[in-house]
């Protein structure tokens, strides 16, 4: 089955700016793409703001109609209660998020999640209408002993446990040991494990899924070599992280997608 997925760019702007920089950058970041016209049907752009930006984001996106996507970095497994700290996917969906990472390599690093409470937190999820991106990858140690598709896959297998098959879905390809070291996997790394992925979806999810689910991938993505990885077949889009905080760098990942017509 041929389907067009639209190509979804992802800026996780982690624990940086505050909700006054997040105005500038997201005022700077539309007029910098002005130029390419964006629209939504071509690239889908998405920001991920620390929590504390979230409602101030939101408001200017719908303010100024600013056709990006807004997405949370995480989320509780819980809906309500006497959880300290915790955030509710029901609060996120009050602020319009469509998205929420989860799983990300550093909650599952510092913060010990398991597939398991990844898994919960994808539930958790599409309990409020919020798309996960179900980020999985190895780290060195893992490359060196299993290879490259051994552990994204099983973290991927236990992540869609539940999962209805009409879900919608992102997944995101992030290699531990590419997380800002400025040093890339190459395309054809990237596309054997996204190939893999999609393939565990389609088994999970059925045909139809699989077809349909972005997967992106996340490590070290620059202007520099977006071009490259969005010319392999199975891969649709980045998460971007440190390049994200830039205006212009990250304008011109997108400016490149759109230009290609990816």
């Amino acid at each position: 089955m041929v389907v067009a997925r639209v190509p979804f760019i992802a800026g996780n702007w982690k624990m940086n700016l505050d909700h006054l920089q997040a105005v500038a950058f997201v005022q700077k970041l539309h007029w910098a793409l002005k130029d390419a016209k964006h629209d939504a049907a071509s690239v889908e752009v998405g920001v991920f703001p620390p929590y504390t930006d979230l409602r101030t984001v939101q408001t200017l996106l719908d303010a100024d109609k600013i056709p990006f996507a807004l997405g949370a970095q995480d989320l509780s497994t819980q809906d309500a209660g006497a959880y300290t700290g915790e955030i509710s996917g029901a609060f996120l969906a009050k602020l319009h998020c469509g998205y929420v990472i989860i799983g990300h390599s550093e909650r599952r690093q510092y913060h010990a999640e398991s597939d398991d409470v990844v898994a919960a937190k994808v539930q958790a999820a599409l309990r409020h209408g919020l798309v996960p991106v179900i980020c999985v990858g190895e780290t060195a140690e893992d490359l060196e002993k299993f290879g490259a598709s051994a552990v994204p896959v099983g973290q991927l297998e236990v992540a869609l446990e539940g999962v209805p098959a009409d879900a919608d879905i992102v997944v995101a390809y992030e290699p531990v040991w590419a997380i800002g070291s400025g040093q890339a996997a190459t395309p054809e790394q990237a596309q054997d494990v996204c190939a893999t992925l999609r393939r565990v979806v389609g088994d999970k999810l059925g045909a139809d899924a699989a077809a349909r689910t972005r997967v992106l991938y996340g490590g070290s993505v620059k202007s520099g070599n977006i071009a490259s990885f969005m010319r392999e077949p199975d891969v649709d889009g980045a998460l971007v992280g440190g390049a994200s905080l830039v205006v212009d760098e990250f304008a011109a990942i997108i400016r490149f997608q759109k230009h290609v017509g990816v």
